[in-house]
């Protein structure tokens, strides 16, 4: 297999499509990393350096206010447009310095949430005007509270706008389980955690003649890790989606999957489960809490092996009158953090598939 040569630095437009069907085509998925302040950041694109893989970098609408500082007000979703606009410039200043590819892009919008996406958009247009290039890769909106008439006509209205900025578009079709930012489906009607294969045909045939879009078409998927019998993923039903739209579309994909599928809450899933997702056009793959355990573990192990020094700043078993600052000092035990989540990540290109499939190019 030839690897694909991507260039190091922000990656968006003709440039991540044609990444995308590469992956298709080779079975693999890029992790979309759920990123909430620098040390994450810095974990997730130390992690790709180490797979050499490009990267996924996302934000949610709490992760972004948090970045931004909590002080701020949000009322009505500046510090969560401020806080996206920031990540995206931290990310694109430090991405070719780490010989990485990166993707930015904003997680699930409802649409209570929309001004967030209308703030960050405003932000972009300025961005596109003064730069030539988007300052986002891609937003997703979550309308699957909406019926699927209304989630398309939104869609459609918000893709226009995006496709002017060589930006891509991700929907949600179904609903993913669990809770994720305030997005509450713990207590959903099991059907509406498998997506009708004829819901998503018709979204990609109204979207596509737009612009770019991916699909989180649901199979039983649910954010957070949970007892393993309480999911029960159907990776068949992408294999439907895929088969349904060859079927109605002119142009014919010519590895057979025309859909660009996203998988969503995939921390904790069954890795065959995973595989068998990738065989049908999964090209990304949603990580947070795997991501986040990955990061508190290794701190709080940390504390516990050193908590006779994080009592006070001077004075521990050992000696009365020592200071200590060195393990009190938060790049010591951050650092711990940013390791476990790096380590998780690589595992995790290794699962995806996408590990060494890539030359990156200065």
């Amino acid at each position: 297999m030839n690897k694909l040569k991507i260039e190091s630095g922000f990656l968006y437009g003709e440039k991540l499509i044609a990444l995308f069907d590469f992956c298709k085509a080779n079975n693999c998925a890029i992790p979309a990393v759920n990123v909430s302040s620098s040390n994450t950041i810095n974990a997730a694109l130390s992690a790709a350096a180490q797979a050499k893989s490009p990267i996924i970098i996302q934000l949610s609408h709490s992760g972004s206010a948090f970045f931004a500082g909590k002080s701020l007000d949000n009322s009505q979703h500046q510090a969560s447009v401020l806080g996206a606009a920031s990540v995206a410039m931290y990310v694109k200043a430090l991405a070719a310095a780490y010989g990485v590819a990166v993707i930015i892009h904003s997680d699930h919008c409802p649409k209570k949430k929309l001004a967030w996406v209308d703030g960050m958009l405003e932000i972009g247009e300025e961005y596109y005007a003064d730069y030539g290039e988007p300052l986002f890769s891609s937003h997703m909106l979550d309308l699957s509270e909406e019926t699927v008439d209304d989630n398309i006509k939104i869609s459609a209205r918000y893709l226009r706008r995006m496709s002017e900025l060589e930006m891509l578009l991700e929907i949600e079709i179904g609903l993913t389980g669990g809770e994720e930012d305030g997005l509450n489906n713990e207590n959903a009607e099991l059907t509406k955690l498998y997506s009708k294969p004829e819901d998503v045909s018709r979204a990609y045939e109204r979207l596509n003649n737009i612009g770019n879009v991916n699909i989180a078409a649901s199979f039983g998927n649910v954010h957070g890790v949970y007892q393993a019998k309480s999911v029960k993923l159907k990776p068949e039903i992408l294999r439907d989606c895929q088969s349904l739209v060859s079927q109605k579309i002119e142009k014919k994909d010519k590895n057979g999957k025309p859909l660009n599928l996203v998988f969503h809450g995939g921390s904790g899933s069954d890795p065959l489960k995973i595989k068998e997702s990738l065989k049908y056009g999964v090209v990304k793959f949603n990580i947070d809490t795997d991501t986040q355990w990955a990061f508190a573990s290794p701190i709080k192990k940390y504390m516990d092996k050193n908590d006779q020094f994080l009592h006070s700043q001077v004075g521990n078993k050992k000696d009365k009158s020592a200071p200590n600052k060195k393990y009190i000092d938060p790049r010591v035990w951050l650092s711990e953090g940013e390791n476990g989540m790096t380590a998780k990540l690589v595992e995790m290109f290794e699962l995806l598939n996408c590990k060494n499939k890539f030359e990156i190019l200065d």
